[in-house]
């Protein structure tokens, strides 16, 4: 069959027909996304929505739709269609027919709660990044599309019933962990891994791409450490369930985070923690009691492959 021909490949050409399938699908769905929408919203009320920038509830709704079309069609779709190709069988491919022990799941979630103050500290950091004056264009640029990306994340966020509040942890915690991992761990990952034949540079390489695909700079190195850690957590366990479910916590915890203080419920503060120099301890405690429940999940898993199958 025609399919065998792209499981000989070698992983640059690998990576590269990765790239055109993420772009083609991404196109495909947004097209169909664009021609659906026309039949309730008009082409002008489709234009008008896009061109409004998420000035008003309209708008920001419709994009919403987009955001969810693109995230389908950019990371869900393209992995399997990778895997398929490059293997045959998907599930063992992307690692998704493989569970561990329930002990390395609650690991997992645990650590990203308690990695939140370094999190922020990583973010504080790398805030205060500066270029040269020469390289004053670029800085305005990297701010603006920070900035941008601010202002339409908030928009996002600002829902006031729970329905709203499910979508979001739809849109900005569950598609993101199921499709941002099996691409870029499930796939990426693995193309890095291969063509390094080491699997450290396999996982901080997809952190640095998985990083950057963000486009948002000054979150650029809290963004690639959790990336790595995702990247450990699929190798330690060898299944593609703890880094979604790392990732679904890690994004759910800030999508919740958001409506609750929106609510008055909890205080603003917990943004700060880990940030400023008297803070400093809960940075160090956050990174000891993470790097321990780390050291527990690859204990764990090490002494699970050991046991006799019969066990």
């Amino acid at each position: 069959m025609a399919t065998t021909a792209f499981r000989g490949m070698k992983p640059f050409p690998q990576f590269m027909f990765a790239l055109f399938v993420m772009v083609a699908s991404v196109l495909i769905f947004m097209v169909v996304a664009m021609l659906t929408a026309i039949p309730f919203f008009g082409m002008a009320g489709v234009m008008d929505s896009i061109t409004a920038a998420a000035s008003t509830p309209e708008s920001v709704n419709f994009l919403k739709y987009f955001q969810v079309v693109q995230s389908i069609g950019l990371f869900v779709v393209p992995p399997f269609i990778l895997a398929y190709l490059y293997d045959g069988n998907m599930g063992e491919y992307l690692q998704l027919n493989r569970s561990t022990q329930a002990v390395s799941f609650l690991f997992a979630a645990l650590s990203l709660l308690f990695v939140i103050p370094f999190i922020n500290f990583l973010g504080s950091i790398n805030s205060q990044m500066t270029f040269p004056e020469s390289f004053s264009g670029l800085e305005s640029w990297m701010r603006n599309m920070e900035d941008a990306a601010k202002i339409m994340v908030e928009k996002f966020m600002a829902v006031e019933s729970i329905s709203g509040l499910m979508f979001n942890i739809f849109m900005i915690a569950i598609l993101p962990a199921l499709g941002e991992e099996l691409m870029f761990r499930g796939v990426i990952q693995r193309i890095f891994t291969n063509w390094t034949k080491n699997y450290h540079w396999g996982i901080w390489i997809s952190a640095f791409l998985f990083s950057a695909m963000h486009m948002q700079f000054y979150g650029f190195l809290p963004r690639m450490a959790l990336g790595a850690m995702f990247g450990y957590l699929l190798v330690w366990t060898g299944t593609m369930w703890v880094p979604i479910l790392a990732h679904f916590v890690n994004n759910a915890m800030g999508v919740m985070g958001y409506y609750l203080i929106n609510k008055g419920v909890i205080s603003k503060d917990v943004e700060e923690w880990g940030t400023g120099t008297e803070q400093l301890p809960l940075v160090l405690f956050s990174m000891v009691t993470v790097g321990f429940l780390l050291f527990l999940i690859y204990r764990n898993e090490q002494e699970k492959r050991k046991m006799p199958a019969n066990q």
